[in-house]
């Protein structure tokens, strides 16, 4: 019986900064590691981050494509662009031209 009174007077003593070392280590560990916590701030940065890199070369190639529709608009017209999409669409040429077909990747650059 005596030891059983021991234990149970120690365990008094114990039984609060165990109860806070775990509750504590659970709102730390959920601090890191959470649907909120740090490692899940660092991910969304990063995917933020990649985010604008990809607005940055969409409105890159937006900005193209809207300075080479507007050499395609009547009011301002560029004969070697209508030439060369009149080419590229319907294939024809005329006898004394050559036709240099470039790779799929490098006519995308232009």
């Amino acid at each position: 019986m005596a030891v059983l009174r021991e234990l149970r007077r120690r365990a008094r003593h114990i039984a609060p900064p165990v109860l806070a070392a775990c509750v504590l280590s659970y709102f730390a560990y959920h601090a890191v590691q959470g649907d909120r916590g740090l490692l899940a701030w660092l991910q969304l940065r990063q995917d933020l981050a990649a985010a604008k890199a990809e607005e940055t070369q969409l409105a890159q190639e937006h900005a193209r494509l809207e300075q080479r529709v507007g050499l395609l608009r009547s009011d301002s017209l560029d004969a070697d662009l209508l030439d060369q999409q009149a080419h590229a669409l319907l294939g024809y040429g005329r006898p004394d031209e050559y036709v240099i077909l470039l790779p799929e990747a490098e006519r995308d650059s232009r």
